[in-house]
């Protein structure tokens, strides 16, 4: 035990950018850092230093979610203190972490995934996310702005990029619960299609049609990508979807849009990025994202290039994503009374570990998050500018 002391007093000594206090199993405590305490990481009992060499990432994880680990105060700034300490060892140790051997993302464990993640139930996501249903990075003109007026002023953002005009055809893979492709129908007037691997997606979606009266523009299957066969768009979009592709399906990716494209198409690809290629983070592949990859920009780029794509536009928005997350990372709280009845604590806590934090990673500048819009073969017929997205 006095090895076992040693060995995490000496771990944790420079592990986090603030002030924290250390409290170990046997109730002994540790101040690190000078000023005021900003946090306090709590064990309740040990766990094996060789896990801990291993996979630190998952390790702390599952510690957490068990309750072998307590954290007083923001769990969010504690990560956010691990991730601004860039000499720390969990910080390389997660940076650099190898692929999980996992199976391949076919046709068939890519439904598998999604639906792991995605079908937990439309009444779960219903209690923290906005009234739009949309799980993915708002766009906030201003700070000020509502969940739900971000969400919003993203769909809209995404459609003006697209420089839709009737009658055109849209296909959104991934579509979500719907909320873009039923926007586009409904202010552009496109004949809008959506394909989700998720049933839980696909019944809500069906359900909004039906209620909007949009069953003569907006159509939602459940499919792959790689399923439609004989199909062409005149605009393809993708929002949040391309994280669950993985490395060795992105090329599979960016082929089966340019089929999917007429000529002169143009696509939009909202995902989150990577500034290293191949980092991937253990915990959340087990418990949240199976089978998932958060690819760097220049893999994506490549991509593009390979296919012939021509790259017209490009923007960061990680700071719009850290802010969409602080929001459902607050709505989750304020939820708990009904969460926890049908949820253990055990799914609570590793919730809230994956919405805080993803928020400290997009934060501290860990991950980002793009849009690239990119179109097949020379069309000269797009805005030159983004200014018309702003009049």
């Amino acid at each position: 035990m006095i090895i076992d002391k040693i060995f995490y007093k000496t771990l944790f000594k420079n592990l986090f950018s603030d002030t924290f206090e250390l409290t170990l199993w046997d109730g002994s405590s540790e101040i690190y850092g000078e000023g005021k305490v900003q946090f306090k990481i709590i064990f309740n009992e040990i766990i094996p230093k060789a896990d801990i060499i291993k996979d630190p990432s998952l390790t702390f994880g599952e510690a957490y979610m068990t309750k072998k680990i307590e954290i007083e105060g923001s769990v969010q700034n504690v990560i956010e203190s691990l991730y601004n300490n860039k000499e720390s060892f969990l910080t390389n140790s997660d940076k650099y972490a190898s692929l999980l051997k996992m199976a391949t993302n076919n046709i068939k464990n890519s439904k598998k995934n999604i639906e792991f993640h995605y079908d937990i139930g439309n009444d779960f996501y219903k209690l923290w996310l906005d009234d739009t249903m949309t799980y993915s990075c708002g766009y906030f003109k201003s700070k000020d702005d509502s969940l739900i007026q971000a969400q919003k002023n993203k769909v809209e953002h995404i459609l003006k990029k697209l420089n839709l005009k009737k009658g055109e055809t849209l296909l959104d893979i991934g579509c979500g619960w719907g909320e873009l492709i039923i926007s586009a129908a409904k202010e552009y007037k496109v004949r809008a299609m959506g394909i989700t691997l998720s049933s839980e997606q696909l019944e809500k979606i069906n359900e909004r049609i039906k209620k909007e009266g949009l069953e003569n523009l907006v159509k939602v299957q459940l499919a792959d990508y790689r399923e439609l066969k004989n199909r062409t768009f005149d605009k393809v979009v993708s929002v949040g979807m391309l994280e669950h592709v993985g490395q060795d399906h992105l090329a599979e990716y960016f082929s089966a849009v340019k089929n999917l494209l007429n000529d002169k198409g143009v696509s939009l690809l909202h995902c989150i990025t990577a500034t290293d290629i191949g980092g991937n983070n253990t915990w959340i592949n087990k418990y949240i994202f199976p089978g998932g990859y958060v690819p760097a920009v220049k893999e994506l780029v490549n991509c593009m290039s390979d296919e012939g794509f021509c790259l017209n536009d490009a923007e960061n928005l990680r700071l719009h994503y850290e802010k969409t997350l602080e929001h459902w990372s607050k709505n989750f709280e304020n939820a708990l009374p009904e969460i926890r009845k049908t949820k253990d604590e055990t799914f609570i806590r590793m919730w809230r570990l994956y919405l805080n934090a993803c928020a400290a990673s997009f934060n501290s500048g860990n991950i980002s998050i793009h849009q690239f819009l990119f179109n097949k073969g020379v069309n000269n017929d797009l805005p030159w500018t983004r200014d018309y997205m702003y009049k």
